[in-house]
């Protein structure tokens, strides 16, 4: 047999099958960051309309997980889809340095500040450890193909940072936002330092639950305010209590009083020996826990008329007054509560407003300060037991159980929270109506998923004051002086706020520890410093990185306030987007953020947390190192991100195949335009084949979507119909159909051209789409395309390829438009259907081994006539025959309407070249192996085609 291989058009590609993206990646990164392609895009886009993704600062502290990863993925995802619309999308990424977790790892180097090692020493082993940590997780995420200003990045604690911090606190002090307060807050006994709402996580807890009973004092008191006492014969007998529920037995040394609702109603009912006064609804269940079987009602009263009635409280010798709570429900307990100011806000509401302070037993630590009788040195997480045992002892326990229950932790030490009542530094909501303003605020916004604004507004609405005070080592200081007396604020704290900062500004927060009141009051001031005490206290971290925007978006030269988008975990509702949102509307009036986006948190398979004692964890770091960045950006963008992201390695092993069949399409692509020059080579778009008109029209199609829904995030749907096109309408349908006049028609011929000039437009546009998510191999395509004098330098530089049409008033080849060859695909699949069954029946080989036959009604075969002989390259057989009207008694029934089906084996031979069985090889004799169109092809002029 004569070699005919010399005269087909074979592909042949530099860009490889196999991806090996763990190893090529790695390479490629390394070219991106010699050439410098993050400067070369903001150097491009300079004087572009801009669009500003703020980053939201992960902490320093331990390896990425991947969260982690699905963020930053994320949000470089957008901002390099925005580089392609054509945007200025600078990324400048950061990081949250200062608080409480940094702290406790150099604790356990170095010991306590102020102990093993002095504080400033403390401080700098702090900005050490940080440093350590930023670098670390800068790699990895630098590793994820994640473009920004790594060089440059955002610290908390740079000096520049920290003083704009300072500043920022300034203006809202200035603005009559910053008070000073003494109440209840949620304390960390680990951490040794109070924390805001956002810092609280709720986890399981083991809890006791007791009933207590306060004895009446003054029974003859109690008869006045409930006759019935009075009555002989229904006043009951012996001691009357009121009963109180509690799950924190170890708030009881500081109860001061026991509060009831003025609205409920109350009952004295006999129990046994005993009288016990309760809530009427709750009445049944408290008998219940009690196992007290015989009781009845000796009266009823409502709760108002038991004000100020004197109880003794049940272990100290201490009387403690009723008073009025709105508070007090009746969903569980007694309707009776404990009232200890110092331990719950709700307590010390009630408790101020009837004069009762507040008795501070216990210290930082969580123990019994040395004054406390009978608890004096214990701590708070040990001492339920022992409160316990002496309500039993006293005869004051009526009921103990224990239960699990979702309870307040700190979010950094994973450890309970109490309420513990200290002066502390307030953000206020009431001042100048702030909450109110707030609100009207979020509806400028625009949230992503929209249920986002109804979250944060119901977490604005229940939010307290903020608690921006914390008692630490290592943050940002509260750089205020207080009048000793009078607890005014200096006069001069404007221009204080503003000389700290410029001494922050040179020599980090150092400069406040270090300096003395004497050395920072200043001007005519000066002589007053003794009457002034410097805050000890330092901010909150969510502070830090609340006032981002002004610390970094305002005083950086290639940001802007507000911005546009702030992206983040749907946690930060009650973190970073509010904490940002509160400090913008107390210091500019309006939101920061143009919109806000909400991913969800990362689960296994089975929608579990990732846990490592479950051992369902994936590491971002192996995901790279195995299967490479580039799946790892896939399944983010495949995942819807408004609900919870599942992942696992079955997930990653089915999102590495889907990159296959990607990667497999582009490479197609590229290999068939070998020898292609497309400055000399490219056809217009009115002298192309049918077929491939439609494929560009196609791509132009798809783009609109694609650019649509990158605008709008709707990254999954991007993958859908990626994966549609690679699948479908690509490898499904145009580029099997083309492959036969590829290889065998001229090298040089307009039939050739043709479809080389489609796939041409395709391979631009197609490396551009998937640029943002598949950004290594998006960066591979780019310097595999053919080339092309007036490419940009790299793929992120390149804006929307801008895909051909056709002229104006021009008619397409045979004026078959899309829904056209859309019939046609419909058409092809049911013939492979029928062709698939003959095969398996073994009636016929290869598809082109048979011979069909389509029989259709009249509508469908005009449709179908319009293609003439080139139908059988559409269906890839050797001979297909149309027949109107009428159906042969073995033709199979179609899903396409009107169409009937029948396959057998070609009898003609196959030509050497093409493999058609065709009845004209062989009829040429200088080329007896081959049909007549490939002798036409290899020594004529070469076969035309028109529409396929």
């Amino acid at each position: 047999m004569t070699d005919y291989k010399a005269t087909l058009n074979l592909p042949n590609t530099s860009f490889p099958m196999k991806a090996n993206l763990a190893q090529r990646e790695p390479q490629i990164l390394k070219k991106w960051q010699q050439n410098k392609v993050y400067e070369s895009i903001r150097a491009a886009r300079a004087g572009r309309e801009q669009f500003i993704l703020h980053d939201g600062p992960p902490y320093a502290n331990g390896s990425i997980h991947i969260g982690h990863a699905v963020n930053k993925i994320l949000k470089d995802i957008i901002v390099k889809s925005k580089t392609l619309s054509g945007f200025d999308a600078p990324y400048v990424p950061g990081w949250d340095c200062h608080g409480l977790p940094i702290e406790h790892q150099v604790e356990k180097k170095v010991g306590k500040a102020g102990q093993k090692v002095d504080v400033k020493t403390f401080r700098q082993k702090c900005r050490e450890y940080a440093a350590k940590q930023v670098d670390g997780q800068k790699a990895d995420f630098v590793r994820l193909g994640v473009l920004g200003e790594w060089d440059n990045p955002y610290l908390t604690m740079d000096f520049k940072t920290e003083a704009n911090t300072v500043r920022a606190l300034g203006k809202i002090t200035e603005n009559g936002y910053l008070v000073r307060g003494y109440k209840p807050v949620y304390w960390s006994v680990v951490g040794g330092s109070a924390l805001a709402e956002a810092e609280v996580e709720y986890q399981d807890k083991t809890s006791f639950s007791i009933y207590v009973r306060y004895g009446v004092v003054d029974t003859a008191d109690l008869s006045k305010r409930i006759p019935e006492l009075s009555i002989e014969g229904q006043s009951g007998e012996g001691d009357i209590s009121v009963v109180i529920w509690t799950t924190t037995p170890w708030t009881l040394p500081a109860s001061l009083a026991v509060s009831v609702n003025p609205e409920l109603r109350y009952v004295l009912a006999q129990a046994g020996a005993e009288r016990l006064l309760v809530a009427e609804a709750l009445l049944d269940s408290v008998m219940k826990v009690g196992n007290v079987e015989n009781y009845s009602i000796i009266a009823t009263v409502k709760g108002d008329v038991l004000e100020n009635t004197v109880l003794q409280h049940p272990f100290y010798q201490r009387q403690v007054p009723v008073v009025l709570g709105e508070h007090v429900t009746t969903d569980a307990g007694t309707g009776c509560v404990h009232t200890a100011p110092d331990h719950g806000m709700d307590d010390f509401i009630v408790a101020k407003r009837y004069g009762i302070e507040t008795v501070n037993y216990v210290d930082g630590d969580g123990t019994y300060h040395d004054g406390v009788e009978l608890f004096a040195g214990d701590h708070v997480y040990k001492v339920d037991q022992k409160v316990i045992s002496l309500l039993e002892e006293k005869g004051k326990l009526f009921y103990q159980t224990q239960f699990v229950h979702s309870f307040p932790h700190c979010w950094r030490t994973k450890t309970p929270l109490i309420f513990r009542a200290t002066p502390q530094w307030f953000i206020t909501l009431d001042h100048n109506d702030l909450k109110q303003k707030i609100k009207a605020a979020i509806g400028d916004v625009e949230w992503i998923p929209d249920w986002g604004q109804a979250r944060i507004e119901g977490m604005v609405a229940n939010s307290p004051d903020w608690c921006v005070s914390r008692q630490r080592t290592w943050g940002v200081p509260i750089t205020l002086f207080v009048h000793k007396q009078t607890q005014e604020l200096h006069p001069n704290t404007a221009e204080i706020f503003e000389a700290v900062a410029q001494k922050i500004e040179q020599s980090g927060i150092d400069a406040w520890f270090d300096l003395t009141a004497e050395d920072l009051l200043c001007g005519e001031y000066g002589e007053d410093a003794g009457e002034y005490e410097k805050s000890t206290d330092t901010l909150d971290v969510w502070f830090d990185s609340g006032v981002t925007h002004h610390s970094v978006l305002r005083e950086s030269d290639n940001l802007r306030f507000p911005a546009d988008l702030y992206l983040e975990g749907s946690d930060q509702h009650r973190g970073w987007f509010q904490s940002s949102l509160k400090t913008s509307m107390t210091i500019n009036g309006v939101p920061p953020y143009k919109q806000v986006l909400t991913h969800g948190f990362t689960v296994d398979s089975d929608g579990r947390k990732m846990s490592k004692s479950l051992g369902n964890v994936i590491p971002p770091q192996k995901v790279m190192n195995d299967l490479g960045a580039d799946v790892l950006r896939l399944w983010v963008a495949a995942t819807d991100f408004s609900a919870e992201m599942s992942v696992s390695d079955e997930i990653l092993k089915r999102t590495a195949d889907s990159y296959r069949r990607i990667r497999n399409t582009a490479r197609f692509l590229l290999a068939n335009l070998e020898g292609f020059n497309p400055e000399t080579d490219l056809l217009p778009m009115d002298n192309m084949i049918a077929l491939d008109q439609w494929a560009v029209n196609r791509a132009a199609e798809l783009q609109k979507e694609f650019a649509a829904a990158y605008d709008t995030y709707q990254l999954h749907a991007i993958y859908q119909k990626l994966q549609q096109f690679c699948i479908v309408d690509m490898g499904g349908f145009y580029l099997d159909i083309i492959k036969d006049r590829q290889y065998t028609t001229k090298s040089n011929s307009a039939a050739r051209r043709s479809a080389q000039t489609a796939l041409y437009h395709i391979a631009e546009a197609f490396t551009r789409w998937i640029s943002p998510i598949l950004s290594y191999t998006a960066d591979e395509l780019w310097d595999a395309l053919p080339p092309l004098s007036k490419r940009e330098n790299n793929v992120f530089l390149a804006e929307w390829y801008v895909l051909p049409v056709v002229s104006k008033g021009a008619e397409s080849a045979g004026n078959m438009d899309a829904q056209y060859w859309m019939l046609i695909a419909e058409v092809k699949d049911a013939v492979n259907k029928i062709i698939e069954g003959k095969r398996n029946e073994g009636v016929v080989g290869k598809s082109l081994s048979a011979s069909v036959t389509l029989y259709c009604n009249t509508e469908l075969a005009q449709q179908l006539k319009r293609l003439e002989d080139e139908l059988r390259f559409v269906l890839i057989t050797s001979s297909a025959l149309v027949v109107d009207g009428k159906s042969a008694a073995d033709a199979v029934a179609t899903d396409v309407e009107g169409l009937f089906v029948t396959v057998e084996a070609n009898p003609n031979p196959k030509c050497a070249r093409c493999w058609h069985q065709r009845p004209d090889v062989g009829s040429i004799n200088k080329h007896p192996e081959l049909c007549g169109r490939c002798v036409d092809n290899v020594d004529g002029d070469g076969e035309l085609r028109y529409f396929a």
